[in-house]
């Protein structure tokens, strides 16, 4: 069973360098709460607790508690982040309050299972084209990934879209999109042999006329 998270917050009224400051001091970053039905709320929330969620399995697409100082819980998943990009620190997040029952798109990576015959009997190589795809579906059933058998791939087999299959949800994107196939691998382009008892033609050197005698002295 996964993890539930409980990240506590506390509005904010005032905003500005001094309060952002203050904020990475304690710990915290801005969040701002959408959705729902409800009105939007600024808060600041634990960096480390928000990271955590980040980390799970589940990653952006983890469902948890946001647990507001005197408005109460709800639960909540991100829909935008920013990322310092020095310090590789979450430092702004925007979270999206959710509604039982309600379908949200949201995007989920693909993982590969087993090794295709193509591969193993054929010397063929295994080619992922696409590593995430887009469903529709309750953030609380969401998979963690999309999983696809692929050993029964022979050489110029391949998996679409199409093919692939969520419970309770919808898959979106292009039907004839290809996730993976097994290609064939390209033979290295050999050296022209020279026939036997030829000279070796040379760059720029001109040959003489049909039939001729070259000048002598």
């Amino acid at each position: 069973m996964a993890e539930k998270f409980t990240v506590k917050a506390e509005t904010r009224e005032t905003r500005g360098k001094n309060e952002a400051r203050r904020m990475r001091a304690e710990g915290k970053i801005p969040v701002v709460i959408y959705g729902g039905g409800e009105e939007s709320v600024a808060a600041t929330a634990s960096l480390a607790e928000l990271a955590a969620v980040l980390r799970s399995d589940g990653g952006a697409n983890t469902v948890f508690s946001l647990d507001i100082s005197g408005a109460g819980a709800s639960d909540v998943m991100f829909q935008d982040r920013q990322i310092d990009p020095v310090r590789g620190r979450l430092i702004h997040a925007d979270l999206r309050r959710l509604v039982k029952g309600e379908k949200i798109e949201m995007t989920v990576p693909i993982t590969l299972d087993g090794e295709p015959i193509g591969v193993t009997e054929e010397g063929g190589m295994l080619d992922q084209s696409l590593r995430e795809v887009k469903v529709l579906c309750e953030p609380a059933k969401a998979p963690d990934a999309i999983h696809v058998d692929v050993s029964g791939l022979k050489v110029g087999d391949a998996i679409h879209i199409s093919d692939l299959k969520i419970e309770g949800g919808e898959i979106h994107g292009e039907p004839e999109a290809v996730v993976a196939h097994v290609i064939t691998l390209k033979e290295p382009d050999l050296e022209p042999q020279v026939e036997a008892g030829a000279e070796p033609a040379v760059e720029g050197a001109e040959a003489p006329a049909e039939g001729g005698e070259t000048d002598g002295e």
